[in-house]
């Protein structure tokens, strides 16, 4: 059950790159490479504050809200940039991903 715990949690940290990555295309899209660094550069900086395991304003409601919110927001910018196939993939993966990191079997991987 472990490799089982810790393949989910290592698809969950290929789900937040994901993330950055769909923001960057979205930033492509609307505005070139600038804003794509730009839109990258803010979801990395929302989840480091906000989302991360060690956040600093994170918390009991919080974190979960912003991750609902980078997540969808992600799934947006890709079915705005023309991605819509992509779009609804990313977030149904995304969805099964963060649901399975909640089981406690795997939870209790991530306890500090």
């Amino acid at each position: 059950m472990a490799i089982f715990g810790w393949s989910v949690l290592f698809l969950v940290f290929v789900d937040e790159l994901l993330a950055i990555s769909a923001a960057a295309t979205w930033g492509e899209y609307q505005g070139g490479t600038p804003l794509a660094i730009a839109a990258a550069l803010a979801v990395v900086v929302v989840w480091y504050l906000f989302a991360s395991p060690k956040a600093r304003y994170g918390g009991r409601w919080v974190r979960p809200v912003v991750k609902v919110l980078v997540f969808t927001l992600a799934s947006v910018g890709l079915w705005v940039s023309g991605h819509e196939t992509l779009a609804i993939a990313y977030f149904a993966f995304s969805v099964l991903i963060n649901a399975l990191a909640q089981l406690p079997s795997i939870k209790v991987l991530v306890t500090d």
